[in-house]
Formats: structure tokens, sequence, C-alpha cells
């Protein structure tokens, strides 16, 4: 029989592969379809574009494998302690302030500063959450502090909405969709996601530990508090990543951890890598419907993982898996 090594290898192998595939399509069809056109286009549009969609999804599924763990919730994702909210918050602040000059860099600059305040008052706000061994209880309280911290961030976004102006406003709305169009900052996306796979696998066999109760990884040596604290932190900036990148884009953090645990199982030295390339290759092939379905109009990419995330998610309940 195959060990699990080399079962764990081959599986990642083969997603690689699909994710070479995956990319290489994005970069050969557009809204002109699938045909020749100018290097150019291919090198300075298509390719940081897909290159993008990567990173952002891999970033967004890694960063919802990482709150499953954290919460012990199989509703968690990186959009469910407020990060994002912060994020489009930033983003909308940026768009409604910025000359129009400096508006795309404002908007990945605002989003970020979002994020970061977002994450910042979460740990503030939570920390004696962090320092609970009691799982049940910390995980409650760090998602009451995130839905709360949410909640007024959208209140912000309310507010600049009734302040903005008709010109901008048709792309506030667009942005908080999800849209991959501005891709500056694709290879600060890339340098992100390996960093975060890379801590994920270093730490994947304590998260292993971590799953099954703080009590018992304490017991077995795994400094639980630092380990938790260090996993917020990880998720939270991979979201903060992935948001100031490409906007609000929904269900790809929630949706393809679950799908990659029915199949793989929960061991997360294999789960968290394969939840990065899977992320990849979804949203790689969401942003190509995006662009193709309608063409030459392109649709927001979270209008795409929004009509196939919920219906694989309702199917995922239906089935008692979720």
């Amino acid at each position: 029989m195959m060990r699990a090594s080399q079962r764990a290898w081959l599986i990642l192998v083969s997603m690689a592969a699909l994710a070479a595939i995956a990319l290489v399509a994005a970069v050969a069809c557009g809204s002109t379809g699938c045909r020749a056109v100018p290097a150019d286009i291919l090198w300075a549009l298509r390719l940081p574009r897909a290159l993008s969609a990567f990173a952002v999804g891999g970033l967004l599924a890694l960063a919802g494998a990482l709150m499953q763990i954290l919460l012990r919730n199989p509703l968690a994702d990186p959009y469910v302690l407020g990060v994002s909210g912060g994020a489009a918050a930033g983003a909308m602040t940026a768009m409604l302030l910025a000359p129009v000059a400096l508006m795309t860099w404002s908007v990945h600059l605002g989003a970020l500063a979002g994020a970061l305040l977002a994450t910042a008052l979460l740990f503030g706000l939570a920390r004696g959450a962090l320092l609970h061994l009691v799982a049940a209880v910390s995980g409650v309280r760090l998602i009451l502090t995130g839905v709360m911290i949410a909640a007024g961030f959208g209140a912000c976004m309310t507010l600049i909405l009734s302040l903005a102006p008709d010109a901008r406003l048709r792309g506030m709305i667009f942005w908080l969709m999800g849209d991959l169009d501005n891709n500056l900052l694709y290879a600060p996306a890339c340098v992100a996601l390996v960093l975060a796979v890379a801590w994920a696998c270093v730490n994947a066999a304590r998260l292993n530990v971590l799953s099954h109760g703080d009590a018992a990884a304490q017991l077995l040596g795994v400094p639980v508090v630092r380990l938790r604290a260090v996993t917020l932190l990880v998720a939270s900036v991979a979201t903060a990543a992935a948001v100031a990148v490409a906007g609000t884009i929904g269900f790809v953090g929630l949706v393809v951890p679950h799908a990659l645990r029915m199949v793989f199982g929960h061991d997360q030295r294999l789960l968290l890598p394969a939840s990065a390339l899977g992320g990849g290759i979804a949203l790689v092939l969401a942003d190509l419907l995006a662009r193709t379905v309608v063409a030459p109009t392109q649709l927001p990419v979270g209008v795409i993982t929004a009509l196939v995330g919920v219906p694989v998610f309702l199917f995922l309940l239906g089935r008692g898996r979720a």
C-alpha cells in the first residue's frame, strides 16, 4: 500500500499541476476568447491578473482553514473576525477622498491600513479570549468580538456610500464585490502566500494537536497561547493582504477547506498546503469565468464565487458533512 507521506506528495504534486493548467488557461483566454493576442497583453495584463487571482484565492483558503482550526467552528471563514470590513472601509475612504491621479495606489494602501487597524482592534479587544484555555468560551468571544468590529466598519461603509458622489459610487460597489483589475500588488501577494504556507507547513503538526483541544495540546508540550495568537495573526494578515489586492471575495475561504477536508481528511500537514493550492485554482477559474461568460463585459469575481459557493455549501450541509 502507498504510504501516507507518498500519498500526500502525490496529491500536492497533482494539485500543483492543476494550478499550472489553470494559470495557463487564464493567460491564454480572455474577453476576446482563446485566441492569439499581443505579447504585451499577455505579460502586462493577463499574467499579473492570473497570479493575483491565484495568490488571493490561496491566501483566503489558507486563512479559512486556519480560522476553522483556531475556532473549531465549521462556519469560520477569513471574514468572520472583521478584517475584511476594516479593509473595505479603508479602501472606500480612499476612493472617497483620494485624488484621481493617486486612486489606484490609495485604494490598495487604504485597504491594507483598514485591515491592519481591524487586526489591531481584534488583538486588543480579544486578548483575554486568546489566553483562555476553554475552547468553546474563547472561540465564542473571538467570534463575537469580530462580529462587533465588522458591524462597526459596516456602519462606516454605509456612511461613506451615502456621502459618495455618483462618479465614484459604481467603483466602490464593484470593489466590494471583488475586483482583480488593479493587479499592481500581485508580487507582494505572492510573497505573502509563500510565507503563510511556509509557516503553516512548519507548524502543521502542532496545529494537528491543537485541533483536538487546548488542554490536551498543553499536556503534550504545545505552547497553546502563543500558537493560537500567531495562528490568528497569520490568518488576519493573509486576509488583509488578499482584501487589499482584490476587495472582498466570499466563499473561497469557507467552501474550499470544507471540500478538501471531505476528500483528504483532517491531517493539517496535507490540508493546509492543499487549501492554498485549491483556493488559488478556484479563484483563477472563477476569474476566468468572470472575464469570459458575458464577454466583453466583465463581472465582479465575487459574483462568480457566490453563485458557485452557495449551492456547493448547501450541498455540503445537506449531506451533513459541513
